[in-house]
């Protein structure tokens, strides 16, 4: 393999390992030769990660390449430890042709050590060590002269010479563990460098596990128990939207729910409030996860209503708090201050709650503080747990390096943050308007009788699957109860579920009319119910749409049980507009007509039925309707789902109470 081959192929192998470091975090390096271009000779360079990505899916287009003697020719011009940010910029002269990803911070740290490969590293065991407030005597206890220890600096050009420098004093080491921050490993060769970055996580695990006390959060108290599954996760469904509505006050966020026994014995310990307060230590934990969490104080034991309570009072402080940390760290200099609400919230008995811009960003979050929480229990294990102090936490997260990656970040799609709930989505109008919402940032639910259906359509998404009869309470509360927690809420539900059978009055049972208004209209009504409770919650408002129908206005023939259910839903739409818009819910429908091709309706019998009521062959079903319309043209699914997103992608913030039709023109349809 090349050298860059070697080192994709080290990188994937520690990356796929959640115990030798978190996503996206740490980087790794080699050097070589490669032939120089424009003079022929060859020249030495390093191959790095660069900024962003992650370990375990590393490619070579996200390493970056930098001419080795132009790097550690910054050494002679490098301005101090006051002007170091400017070194990043510098890094970009280095480099060695076009191509690759950004040099990251960190550049620094793999060039200027005199070692052919280089790893670092964010282990939950290496992080222990580093934050144990004895640390530096601990890494001697465990490791000898095998690896050094390098107080805490602030990642960056100055950390680079430092480690450097230890490594030329210690020629017997194999690598450094980095004060409250990580680890460092080199070697000769890349399976040297692996073997070696194993060996310090293994080693400082059996360590931790040897030496540790048994109980390092301290004993359980009384109360704070984890509730019984099914207790817990209904609770967690019932907390979820206020949890997420508070935690969206500056900006709307995505949520994700974790209840792993990790996050559960540390919510039921006695150190529980005072080590959460002492906040993260490793840069890429607070940076996901803030300066701290959010605490409830309150049993597993207390009611919904008193957490609720309490929840709002915590929030009002932890903004507080937030702001007078900022105040306390802010120059002139630094950039103004971001959201102030938490990112992660922890609730004993029931879990953790974390959030994010998009799904991933909170699942990494809540990953993130799991690994905090493990790093805690380490250096508690075998010392006190001591974290870097609160000062270089904020130079860190309003560090102007960081807060210039977020400003080049792409702008968000429109539907970024919003969580969406479409019913019927397995196939046809449902499966149309999932896809397009999702397209626009959306996460979505994609809730169906059919769950193979259903699953492939979450596939396609990237939501999740939920099998749903709509006419049932039960599963329909159970629905909307499986949305908030895989996203923390819910803010877009689409009723689209339905079916059509086509009689004359005489034949219409009274089997037929009650499934029609069972499905449509008692479901539609199930579904803004149960959705409509959780919005409330939130107190953030959203959007309830109806996928009604041209007939709801349109008296066409034999057809008396289905327009007369499409009449409910869009009378409904009318009254929750009315009532509801206090909350900030718009309520609004969409009145499709003869959308034939990909619909699961037509499909199953109703294409059928209607191509013989107007004596037309089924095939040809859609181009009849088309040539009966205005305009001449036949509406597909996909015309629908864009009705759905003009309603709700941000343009029409003040409209509620409206039917859009999508039918190309039904004069008879046209409301009035």
């Amino acid at each position: 393999m090349t050298v860059p081959e070697q080192l994709i192929a080290r990188s994937n192998a520690l990356g796929a390992d959640p115990r030798n470091t978190n996503y996206a975090g740490g980087n790794t390096s080699a050097k070589g030769d490669v032939t120089d271009p424009v003079t022929g000779a060859p020249t030495e360079v390093l191959w790095v990660k660069g900024s962003g990505g992650d370990l375990g899916t590393l490619k070579e287009s996200g390493l970056a390449v930098l001419r080795l003697d132009r790097l550690r020719s910054l050494v002679d011009v490098y301005p101090g430890v006051e002007r170091e940010d400017e070194m990043v910029a510098a890094f970009d002269y280095c480099l060695h042709g076009r191509g690759g990803a950004a040099p990251s911070i960190d550049t620094a740290m793999h060039g200027l050590v005199e070692a052919p490969h280089v790893d670092h590293l964010h282990p939950d065991s290496g992080i222990a060590l580093a934050t144990a407030a004895d640390g530096a005597a601990l890494t001697k206890e465990c490791f000898g002269d095998r690896v050094a220890w390098v107080d805490w600096r602030r990642p960056g050009f100055q950390l680079g010479l430092d480690i450097a420098a230890v490594k030329e004093a210690n020629p017997q080491a194999i690598g450094v563990i980095l004060g409250g921050h990580g680890i460092t490993a080199w070697g000769a060769t890349s399976e040297e460098c692996e073997r070696n970055s194993l060996d310090i996580i293994r080693t400082a695990e059996a360590f931790l596990a040897s030496r540790g006390a048994a109980e390092p959060f301290g004993p359980v108290v009384p109360g704070f128990e984890a509730l019984p599954e099914a207790e817990r996760h209904a609770r967690a469904a019932a907390l979820a939207p206020v949890v997420r509505g508070l935690a969206s006050t500056d900006q709307r966020q995505v949520g994700h729910y974790t209840d792993s026994d990790v996050v559960l014995e540390f919510l039921a310990r006695e150190k529980l409030a005072a080590l959460a307060a002492l906040g993260t230590s490793c840069p890429d934990h607070f940076l996901r996860t803030k300066v701290r969490p959010l605490v409830v104080d309150l049993p597993a034991t207390a009611s919904l209503e008193d957490v609720v309570a309490r929840l709002k009072e915590l929030h009002a402080e932890y903004r507080d708090e937030y702001r007078a940390y900022y105040e306390r760290h802010a120059t002139p200099d630094s950039p103004a201050m971001r959201g102030a609400d938490p990112a992660i919230v922890l609730v004993p008995g029931v879990g953790m709650f974390s959030f994010g811009k998009d799904k991933q960003t909170a699942r990494v979050a809540g990953e993130f503080y799991v690994n905090a929480i493990n790093v805690m229990r380490g250096a508690e294990a075998v010392s006190s747990y001591a974290p870097i102090p609160e000062s270089e936490k904020f130079r860190i997260e309003y560090w102007a390096l960081e807060e210039a990656k977020l400003q080049r970040m792409p702008k968000p799609k429109p539907l970024a943050g919003r969580i969406a709930l479409v019913t019927g989505a397995g196939s046809g109008i449902g499966k149309a308007i999932a896809l397009r919402l999702a397209a626009e940032g959306a996460c979505v639910a994609i809730a169906d009788l059919n769950a193979a259906a259903a699953s492939e359509v979450a596939a396609e998404t990237g939501g999740i699957a939920v099998t749903a009869d709509v006419t049932d309470a039960a599963a329909v509360q159970a629905a909307v109860d499986a949305t908030v927690l895989a996203f923390g809420g819910i803010d877009l539900v689409v009723n689209n579920a339905g079916l059509s059978i086509s009689k004359p009055l005489l034949e219409t049972t009274e089997r037929d009319w009650d499934l029609q208004h069972d499905v449509m209209a008692k479901g539609s009504f199930l579904v803004a119910r149960a959705a409509a409770k959780a919005m409330i919650d939130q107190g953030i408002g959203g959007d309830i749409v109806y996928i009604s129908s041209k007939n709801a206005v349109f008296a066409g023939p034999n057809n008396v049980a289905y327009g007369a259910a499409k009449a409910d839903q869009a009378h409904q739409v009318r009254l929750l507009a009315a009532e509801l818009g206090g909350h900030g819910i718009r309520v609004n429908g969409v009145n499709p007509d003869g959308v034939v091709q990909g619909s699961g309706i037509f499909a199953g019998g109703w294409g059928a039925q209607r191509a013989a009521v107007y004596g037309v062959e089924e095939a040809k079903l859609g181009e009849f309707y088309a040539q009966r319309t205005i305009l001449k043209r036949e509406v597909l699914p996909e015309h629908v789902a864009a009705a759905v997103f003009a309603l709700t992608g941000g343009d029409l913030t003040h409209t509620t109470g409206l039917h859009v039709p999508v039918d190309a023109g039904v004069a008879a349809a046209f409301l009035r």
